[in-house]
């Protein structure tokens, strides 16, 4: 016999929240278990080493802009993320945004042979390998966060001149859960023109239920390996930008964008200056009976920077662009914009044609279906050089 505890979740309708409701229970043998989306879940005495999680914590999580944030349990965050609700865990970064202003403007691409003599170096065997390692993970914590710092180390030691390892820094944003978001920044030439360029990923992954299995190979290890291997090509063209350039691979976006606000809110209240940050999400999904595109996000993104972006796309790439909406905070570029820098969002299709049936679950995986495609993840490798050189010189 079932016995209810009283523990509640929410039960969400957009930003709405209706009456809670008991989904929580102790079974016979005293184990907890949850109901969500119809399933029971158990929730585990002794959880993967290295992944921890206090589902009763109390977070303070913002549900849209303008409204003010309201204290949620982490299982009611994991029921929110479930019913397709995007948010902020504003609880450590309450003061991100107080200072935003994001009036920027871009000129033409203008860097062609530079660009196209770096693109044609690009791989997707490196991709590859890189990607089966990175979704090996049960899910991405400290361990693969480690796995991702010796690999960027590596590529670093492997492809960059003795002068260009110079101008490089590596290093881990610290966090107190555990895995830390990596920074890695090209100085510029330029002591005088100290706007940031930044090309960003998320490396951790969840499932649906996080305590499961979550390789997360789309979501978002796809968008880490591919601008690792544009960290690589520049690397090997001895990339010599006039303003810093910097790679940031952010820890914990499946737990509300924890990781890009910490990192966003340390370069505000740090008055650092960022003139373009494009946060490359999920980039190797073709749903099938789709062509190919590169979809550009509008209206949570900065508009003269997505204008910049499709103009790379048309410039660069052997595929067109499409425009797609994906709502309030619904990745890591979002911090960034509340934070008053100009910031864009491209992900491997329309919003609507993504890969929502795999991610969350443990079928995100390379090997579960031909929807997968290396050659279109190569795509967006060709976009982050070209914004790095086209903008960084």
């Amino acid at each position: 016999m079932k016995t209810n505890v009283p523990l509640l979740l929410l039960s969400f309708s957009g930003i709405t929240l209706s009456k809670p409701v008991k989904q929580a229970f102790y079974d016979a043998g005293g184990n907890r278990q949850v109901v969500m989306q119809g399933q029971v879940f158990d929730v585990p005495t002794n959880p993967e080493p290295g992944f921890n999680l206090n589902l009763d914590e109390l977070r303070l999580v913002q549900l849209s802009e303008g409204q003010e944030p309201i204290w949620m349990t982490e299982l009611e965050k994991i029921e929110a993320k479930a019913e397709g609700l995007r948010f902020f865990d504003v609880t450590d970064n309450r003061d991100l945004g107080s200072s935003a202003d994001e009036r920027t403007s871009y000129p033409p691409p203008s860097a062609h042979e530079q660009v196209t003599k770096v693109i044609k170096t690009l791989s997707t065997e490196g991709p590859r390998a890189n990607l089966e390692k990175f979704s090996s993970f049960r899910t991405r914590c400290k361990e693969s966060q480690q796995w991702l710092l010796s690999k960027i180390n590596e590529i670093t030691a492997d492809f960059a001149s003795p002068s260009l390892k110079s101008l490089i820094s590596i290093d881990e944003f610290q966090h107190p859960w555990g895995q830390h978001s990596i920074i890695v920044r090209i100085n510029g030439s330029d002591a005088a023109d100290d706007r940031i360029v930044i090309l960003g990923a998320h490396q951790d992954s969840t499932n649906l239920w996080p305590f499961l299995a979550a390789p997360g190979a789309d979501d978002d290890g796809s968008g880490s390996v591919t601008i690792l291997e544009s960290y690589r090509a520049l690397l090997a063209s001895d990339f010599r930008p006039i303003r810093p350039v910097e790679f940031h691979w952010y820890s914990a976006e499946e737990g509300g964008l924890l990781g890009s606000q910490a990192v966003a809110q340390r370069y505000e209240a740090q008055g650092l200056k960022v003139y373009a940050m494009s946060q490359v999400g999920m980039t190797m999904w073709i749903q099938r009976a789709y062509f190919a595109r590169i979809a550009c996000f509008i209206l949570t993104c900065n508009t003269s920077l997505t204008e910049f972006n499709k103009g790379l796309i048309t410039e660069y790439l052997d595929i067109p662009f499409v425009e797609t909406k994906c709502g309030y905070a619904c990745s890591d570029h979002a911090p960034w914009s509340k934070a008053g820098y100009p910031s864009i969002f491209t992900i491997e299709g329309s919003f609507e044609n993504s890969n929502h049936r795999n991610i969350h679950t443990a079928n995100d995986r390379i090997d579960i279906s031909d929807e997968f495609s290396f050659s279109h993840m190569l795509e967006f490798s060709k976009l982050a050089v070209a914004f790095a050189i086209e903008l960084g010189c």
